[in-house]
């Protein structure tokens, strides 16, 4: 009996191998995720729109379509009250404004929900819906948000908007890439679809000549990949070929060869007091630039500096810490420590590129659909199957 019984297990982890060996990355996730796909698309369903203008804060010094939120890190000084607040690393104020930034997670995950349901099912009932959304956004005048960020994680007594605040529209990436899987449904006319494009076209361009979007294309660490990451999803969406080309070369001169360490680490990163944090994400944001921009012709996948960096070191790097966040070397990050990691990106677009079904079989175990705030706001592709 127990030789039989050994025989059977055996047998089965057999066939669940040649399964998984016979069946694209794509289609697991796709089976995975199904299911969860549905229930949120029925939710998205029922909501209506809500942006920019639904909500201000007297503290913005912007207009009521203008994007406005506050620096996470900051905090009023206890030595001076009615003084600019002060930096603490790490450590996320919950007073701070931030009801424009969760208006567009909201937005965000609406509409990756209904592409994803769109793409599994063709109801065009998912394409008209969506649409009400992305016309409150970006095309009809009494609601739609500026498309700039000028006002973004300002800083009370010392900033009205900084360049790190524009990290904040990666939540706009899935609302693009969910226009590129729903532009060809019926209920997308020529002039709304060339309107909304219009607007991703403008914000390009204000990310490429402000102050702010310069400073961040420039900056060091996960905001310049951030910043590489979105322009990349937007100018795919307006097929805006030179952007997508000095990106390209821009990976593989500035952003790969200037973060990451030859073991495939980001120092940058492990200096923070979320190192184990940061780390994800940053890896989240390259692995994903990845994705948006490698054609046949010049695949990111693929690249690799002379002296041996590239993006699958990066991930081969990470991931054991991932499957077992015990072997962690450095200290816990100082807050949301218990919450990494979830079902993130750079698993399954890295399972996905290099056929690597550990790295699915990671992925599918974490948590596919997190609710802690501070994790989603650091997520911003929690709908993979419009990206496959």
């Amino acid at each position: 009996m127990r030789t039989s019984s050994l025989l059977f297990v055996v047998l089965v982890a057999m066939a669940i191998n040649t399964f998984a060996q016979k069946t694209s990355i794509a289609q697991q996730a796709t089976a995975v995720l199904k299911e969860q796909v549905r229930k949120e698309a029925a939710w998205a369903m029922q909501q209506q729109p809500v942006t920019v203008t639904a909500e201000s804060s007297p503290r913005s010094a912007g207009g009521k379509h203008d994007f406005f939120s506050e620096a996470d890190y900051f905090w009023s000084n206890p030595k001076n009250p009615d003084g600019p607040y002060i930096n603490r690393d790490g450590e996320t104020n919950p007073n701070n404004f931030v009801a424009h930034r969760k208006a567009m997670i909201r937005f965000s995950t609406i509409i990756g929900a209904l592409a994803s349901a769109y793409k599994i099912t063709g109801d065009e009932k998912y394409a008209q819906q969506a649409l009400k959304h992305l016309k409150a956004w970006f095309v009809d005048q009494e609601t739609l948000m500026n498309p700039n960020l000028s006002f973004a994680q300002a800083v009370k007594g010392s900033s009205t908007g900084r360049s790190w605040g524009i990290i904040d529209t990666i939540h706009l990436m899935e609302v693009a890439q969910g226009m590129l899987v729903l532009e060809k449904a019926k209920a997308f006319d020529a002039s709304t679809t060339a309107a909304i494009k219009k607007w991703f076209a403008d914000y390009i361009l204000w990310l490429n000549t402000s102050k702010n979007g310069k400073a961040e294309k420039n900056s060091k660490n996960n905001h310049s990949t951030c910043w590489a990451m979105q322009v990349a999803s937007f100018a795919k969406l307006c097929n805006d070929q030179a952007m997508l080309d000095s990106l390209r070369s821009r990976y593989k001169t500035v952003l790969l060869p200037n973060q990451m360490a030859v073991n495939g680490s980001f120092p940058l990163e492990l200096e923070r007091t979320k190192a184990y944090g940061y780390s994800i994400f940053n890896l989240d944001a390259m692995v994903m630039v990845c994705q948006i921009l490698s054609t046949p012709k010049d695949n990111l996948w693929a690249f690799e500096t002379a002296d041996g960096k590239s993006i699958r070191k990066g991930i081969e790097f990470l991931y054991p810490f991932v499957a077992d966040k015990s072997k962690w070397t450095l200290k816990p990050d100082v807050m949301f420590w218990e919450n990494w990691p979830v079902a993130q990106p750079f698993l399954v677009f890295g399972a996905n590129q290099y056929k690597n079904q550990a790295w699915f079989n990671t992925w599918k175990r974490l948590d596919l659909k997190p609710t802690v705030e501070e994790i989603i706001r650091n997520l911003p592709i929690r709908h993979p199957l419009i990206w496959l």
